[in-house]
């Protein structure tokens, strides 16, 4: 039997890690990539749209409409990942004008549309702050029912990247991605411990160098730059490459092993707000509300990225 590809809106902040992950939903068969919709976050909402009409220019995606979304979090002021991604978001090559444009409607609006027309109900896949998903689970609560799932990248089962405690994407709008984790939906979270699993060593680097390809030659000054942030932030000899986990986790689960999770946002702590509190031994007696990735098989994940890229030709 024949599975049919599996409908997706990627809601992203590019982000280098995010742009590798606009490849690959775009090329991966498996998925039917309908929307690609932005949030404030690894830089300005303006920025991250223009990155990914960027991305989607020079990998010649048409079709696919990008839509701005949340300029900021819910509460308080937008904390940007500059630090790792640069004044424009996507430090490192150079960009041609983009010709792939951006759509009139909001992000909210653009997936609100998507959700309720497509036939089957639809994966969202955030790899940004989930600042836009959950003013749609506000604005639209019916909609819940045409959501299959919400695979996120964001979170850990340990400790942090921006704050001791915090992943960056969770940080960046604790009370959006409460609303996300409380929902009822179907979650799926992949957070540091397991896309840290996803290192763009050398080797990798040679792997997509040796594709030959002005796509190729642009993932690798993407991860050049990119590992250059992480080294000097962090200490890390190769970077994680978080955000196509996520999207990989769609193509094919058996590529990210997760176990069901009570999953809880710290939104008040004076030196945990943003953590995500997973109660890996089921402590609490809380509900499990997530699966939680915790094992990534790192050789198909790359396999599956470099093929992804090829693919352009």
């Amino acid at each position: 039997m024949v599975q049919m590809p599996r409908p997706i809106i990627l809601d992203c902040d590019p982000g280098h890690d995010d742009a590798l992950a606009i490849l690959l939903a775009a090329a991966s068969p498996e998925i039917d990539l309908l929307a690609i919709t932005t949030v404030g976050g690894n830089q300005t909402v303006e920025k991250c749209t223009l990155n990914a009409r960027r991305i989607c220019t020079v990998a010649g995606i048409t079709g696919v409409p990008i839509a701005a979304g949340a300029a900021g979090p819910l509460l308080g002021s937008l904390h940007i990942g500059g630090y790792v991604h640069g004044e424009s978001g996507l430090d490192g090559p150079a960009f041609a004008d983009p010709t792939v444009p951006q759509v009139d409607e909001s992000a909210v609006d653009l997936m609100r549309r998507v959700i309720t027309e497509h036939p089957e109900p639809v994966t969202i896949v955030a790899i940004g702050p989930l600042t836009n998903v959950a003013l749609l689970l506000r604005v639209e609560p019916r909609i819940a029912d045409r959501i299959q799932e919400i695979v996120i990248m964001g979170g850990s089962t340990d400790r942090g990247n921006d704050t001791p405690y915090a992943e960056f994407n969770i940080r960046v709008d604790p009370e959006a991605a409460d609303i996300v984790f409380r929902s009822g939906l179907k979650v799926t979270m992949c957070g540091l411990n397991v896309t840290h699993q996803a290192l763009a060593t050398p080797e990798v680097l040679a792997r997509f160098r040796a594709l030959g390809t002005k796509l190729g030659d642009l993932c690798v000054e993407l991860l050049t730059f990119f590992g250059s942030s992480y080294f000097k932030t962090w200490g890390f000899e190769s970077p994680p490459l978080h955000d196509p986990v996520a999207v990989a986790r769609v193509i094919d689960p058996s590529i990210v092993v997760c176990l069901p999770q009570p999953v809880a946002v710290e939104t008040a702590g004076r030196y945990t707000r943003g953590a995500t509190v997973v109660d890996l031994h089921h402590l609490s007696g809380d509900p499990d509300n997530a699966m939680v990735a915790t094992e990534l098989d790192a050789e198909r994940f790359w396999d599956l990225m470099i093929g992804a890229v090829a693919s352009y030709g």
